[in-house]
Parts: C-alpha cells; structure tokens; sequence
C-alpha cells in the first residue's frame, strides 16, 4: 500500500495504526465531503422546507455520485469513531439532519439535547433517506420505477416520498 502511494512501507501504519484507522480517516473525508455537498445544496435564505428538499437531494446525489464511499461512511463495523477526525465528521453530519429537521418543525435543539418527538422526527427522516439511498444503490427499486407512472425517475420517487412523510410539519 506505501509503495503504490509513494511513501515507505511502514508510513501508513506509523500514521494510521492499522486498517481501521486507515478506513476511518477515509470515511471522515467521506463524511466532510458529504457534509459540504448538503450544506452548498442549501441557499440560506431559502424557506426551512425548501433548505430539507435540497439536503435530501444533496444526500441522494453524493450517495450516487460516491458509491463506494458512501457504502464506507456507513460500514461502522470497519470504523472507529473514537477517532476524533471520524467523530467530529460524523457529527457534523447528523447535526446538519438534525437541524434541517427542527428548522422545518420551526424548533430548536436546546443544549444538544433532544426531546422524544424531536428524536423520532429524526429516526424518521433519516432511515427513510438512507434506505431510499440504498435500495437505489443495490438497484433494487428498478421494479418500484417500472410500474410507476411514465417518466418517473428515482429522483421524482424520492420527492414523492419525503413529500408524503417528512416535509409537512408538526401541527402545533
């Protein structure tokens, strides 16, 4: 692996210890890249819901434009997020769901503490996403988008589906 990368045999263990090191600062890489994608997606002045259907969009769009790196970031059995390059990144990555999500319920996450409903605001956007992700990634929705109506594409199918779930805020 040094060889191939132009450095010394042992410089890659000596800077990342091991292969679980080596995935997990690739996978903070992946999660920091992730992360910029779905904060330019977002125009600030843009209304809270608006700014989540960008975030998803922006979600979707690096998940297929980076495969392999997407499926990384989400191995977390090869990954070792007491690293703190990984942590901070992964982080970053669920505070940015988090408060797309509160700003659409029109609430604040107080102390980064949440309360039930805010956390199962967020366990329910946030598998919808990533399993939408990847079943698209396995190609597993090629029946779904067969039978759907002329012209739909996955993109239309996941508007369609956060629209119908996520995006209608909380009565208050």
């Amino acid at each position: 692996m040094g060889r191939e990368a132009g450095v010394s045999h042992a410089a890659p263990t000596h800077h990342f210890g091991d292969l679980t090191g080596l995935v997990s600062e690739l996978a903070a890489i992946g999660f920091r890249r992730f992360n910029t994608a779905m904060a330019n997606a977002c125009a600030s002045g843009a209304p809270p819901m608006q700014r989540m259907q960008a975030r998803v969009r922006a979600y979707f769009a690096y998940a297929q434009a980076h495969p392999g790196m997407y499926g990384l970031m989400f191995r977390t059995e090869r990954l070792d997020y007491s690293r703190p390059s990984l942590h901070e990144a992964a982080e970053a990555s669920f505070g940015g769901l988090a408060g797309a999500i509160m700003a659409n319920r029109q609430e604040q996450i107080t102390d980064g503490a949440l309360t039930l409903d805010q956390a199962a605001a967020i366990v329910r956007a946030w598998p919808l996403v990533h399993g939408f992700t990847m079943l698209t990634l396995d190609g597993r929705l090629k029946d779904v988008l067969r039978r759907s109506p002329p012209g739909t594409s996955v993109e239309g199918l996941l508007e369609a589906m956060m629209k119908a779930t996520v995006y209608k805020p909380v009565a208050q």
